[in-house]
């Protein structure tokens, strides 16, 4: 679903609508932590309209319980490694293009296996903090241990490994409203490019076989095996969200009591952030795709007066305008990526209207190439053949042709 056409536009309005900290974006929908809707055969029943309840909350009510009934059973099918349980096999391809193996990994006296994903805002937040404790790996930054000491030998030989679990088909665009690439292979590899990981990340979302043997709840979800392979923790990494607030280091309090031979006090912690995408979810995305499909498409007539109104934007959000023609091939070849752009952030007050400048007696071959292109947004085509009155009328910053995006 990547679109390279546009990654610096989807990197800005990433930027520019970041949520002000992590509480801004605690809705499940919005953070993109759901999984699919439970399917009519186990969805709970709705519950039948109640006297002096506010419809709102029954419906509120409704999507927590299908919510908690998907979780439910995404944990039945797809159980969670337990602790004392041997690290299972891996062999996966990454970033790097090479398939690396658990058995790659034999010499390291502890080995942590982190699940993440490049979508989800919370694994976002956990990026640097999983790059950290590579690098307090590698410079035995171990409380209490002494570089001289034999437990920094121990210490040393220590390796993280991230893994992408979630499925790109299951993965619906409006989970995708956080990030500005998907979770697909080749934008693993941007990802892991431009966060600088300095561990191998592999990529698991084909057939997630190995995914189904650790059975990660959420990304991120941390394993940590001591050196028969075993596994001592798993959970969360740390106990905030927000880095500056960490007070329990879960993760690091684990690796230093399997480095020094002791038992691991916590073994298990809950987890948060976003669902695991399993391939048995793609069925959700597809409807979601479906919905966005029967969307009709229409197209208004637009004034220089209406055109601006549009650039003054009074609707409160972030506007994308692109204006366009039939007759233009690069405005034909982006068209798909504005709209999928579109697709992933309009959760986020965010909205896109296009501006066909094509002379208005061709107004069925725009309304055809906005049907083909399934482009159920606000559509508007000039009233005037006159180019340059629609640019002064717009921005009289203008001068290029088009395609031309504004944001």
């Amino acid at each position: 679903m990547i679109a390279p056409a546009r990654p610096s536009l989807r990197g800005l309005l990433t930027a520019s609508m970041i949520c002000a900290g992590f509480v801004a974006c605690a809705s499940l929908v919005a953070c993109g932590r759901t999984t699919s809707p439970p399917t009519a055969t186990n969805a709970p029943a709705a519950p039948a309209a109640q006297p002096g309840v506010d419809p709102a909350d029954a419906a509120r009510e409704a999507g927590r319980l299908a919510y908690e009934a998907a979780l439910a059973r995404d944990q039945s099918e797809h159980p969670t490694l337990a602790i004392g349980a041997p690290a299972p096999a891996f062999a996966l391809r990454g970033t790097d293009d090479k398939v690396h193996a658990l058995a790659d990994y034999a010499a390291s006296k502890v080995l942590v296996v982190v699940f993440i994903s490049n979508h989800c805002p919370a694994s976002q937040l956990y990026e640097g903090r999983i790059k950290a404790i590579q690098r307090w790996i590698d410079e035995g930054k171990m409380a209490k241990v002494n570089p001289r000491h034999l437990l920094y030998m121990l210490w040393a030989t220590t390796q993280v490994v991230a893994i992408a679990p979630n499925g790109p088909a299951a993965v619906g665009p409006a989970a995708l409203n956080y990030t500005d690439v998907d979770d697909s292979f080749e934008s693993m590899k941007i990802r892991a490019a431009h966060r600088k990981f300095n561990f191998p990340y592999l990529y698991d979302g084909e057939d997630q076989t190995v995914s189904n043997r650790y059975g990660p709840k959420v990304t991120p979800h941390i394993f940590i095996f001591d050196r028969e392979r075993k596994l001592r923790y798993e959970g969360r990494i740390d106990d905030r969200m927000q880095e500056e607030k960490v007070t329990v280091r879960d993760a690091r309090a684990a690796l230093e009591a399997i480095v020094a031979g002791k038992p691991v006090e916590t073994p298990h912690t809950p987890v948060f952030g976003c669902s695991t995408k399993w391939n048995s979810h793609a069925e959700s995305a597809r409807k979601e795709l479906d919905t966005w499909r029967a969307t009709p498409v229409t197209v208004e007539t637009a004034s220089l007066e209406d055109l601006g109104k549009l650039r003054r934007n009074g609707t409160g959000k972030t506007l994308m305008v692109n204006f366009w023609a039939t007759w233009c091939a690069p405005c034909r070849t982006e068209y798909p990526a504005l709209l999928e752009t579109y697709l992933w952030y309009r959760s986020r007050d965010f909205d896109f209207v296009s501006v066909s400048v094509d002379e208005p007696n061709v107004r069925p071959a725009v309304q055809k190439f906005l049907e083909t292109n399934e482009s159920g947004i606000r559509n508007l085509q000039v009233d005037t053949d006159d180019v340059y009155k629609v640019m002064a009328a717009f921005d009289r910053t203008w001068e290029s042709g088009v395609p031309f995006t504004m944001v």
